[in-house]
């Protein structure tokens, strides 16, 4: 993605999404990333600075711009940006989708406030984690005119005692029997409950479950061929392809502070 970040940039994920927030540096002015595609929906905002996605139809402008899943492209950014990446199977992935009409990229207008919305990212004291989180939501709520209350709730007692088992992180690497088994169902009718229920099929709730803790173990210190087994991956490599089939970035991307290899 971008080359070079401050140390003071911020990414937050959460099931089905993520916020990645960058002040890219004076040098990189004028140049993009690579092109590349990754399996989510993306909404790129400029926080302060300029921002385009160029795709091969050509560079679409600023200030806010949604891309498709699965298509080609590269950002061109200066300044401060912020990215939000959308699980393109959960609701509001759909919903996002549907916006996009089969379009690979849409410019979209300004969101009311954005800019001074997305600048509390590098408030002093720094916003926490959830507090980011909420943010992400309440940008793509405000994308779509919706109420963020529109989040289904109440989830079923069978569904939400695997959701309770997977915080653990020895849960990592269970499989869909397994979940079926907790919630005391057959895998047929789990599956389709859980999709019914969460918004997201098993497999890729599971996922940015484990993404989200070895971005946790990260944080906190640990380096990459640790925090990839703490997350239940084979190796450093396999949680390196994972991440950029995921996003398209190198899981290098997360190392924005000093002394992890």
């Amino acid at each position: 993605m971008v080359s070079k970040v401050t140390k003071d940039g911020r990414i937050v994920l959460w099931e089905g999404g993520s916020l990645w927030a960058f002040d890219v540096l004076a040098d990189h002015e004028g140049r993009s990333n690579r092109m590349h595609a990754h399996h989510a929906v993306q909404l790129t905002l400029s926080a302060g600075g300029d921002v385009g996605i160029r795709t091969a139809d050509g560079l679409i402008p600023g200030p806010v711009i949604l891309t498709a899943p699965d298509v080609p492209h590269a950002i061109e950014p200066r300044g401060r940006i912020a990215l939000i990446f959308v699980d393109p199977e959960s609701r509001m992935g759909a919903r996002l989708k549907a916006l996009l009409d089969g379009r690979p990229a849409l410019p979209l207008p300004g969101l009311p406030g954005r800019e001074s919305r997305l600048a509390h990212i590098w408030d002093r004291p720094a916003p926490t984690d959830l507090e980011l989180v909420a943010l992400g939501q309440g940008l793509l709520a405000s994308l779509l005119d919706a109420a963020r209350a529109d989040h289904h709730s109440g989830i079923d007692n069978r569904i939400q005692r695997v959701i309770d088992r997977l915080k653990d992180p020895e849960a990592t690497a269970m499989t869909l029997s397994e979940a079926a088994g907790v919630a005391c169902l057959s895998e047929s009718r789990f599956s389709h409950l859980f999709v019914e229920e969460v918004g997201l099929p098993f497999r890729t709730f599971q996922l940015w479950r484990r993404m989200s803790l070895a971005v946790a173990l990260l944080s906190e210190g640990s380096r990459l061929t640790e925090a990839a087994h703490g997350a239940g991956f084979a190796d450093s490599a396999h949680f390196s392809r994972t991440f950029v089939r995921v996003f398209g970035l190198p899981a290098a991307a997360l190392k924005l502070g000093p002394g992890q290899d």
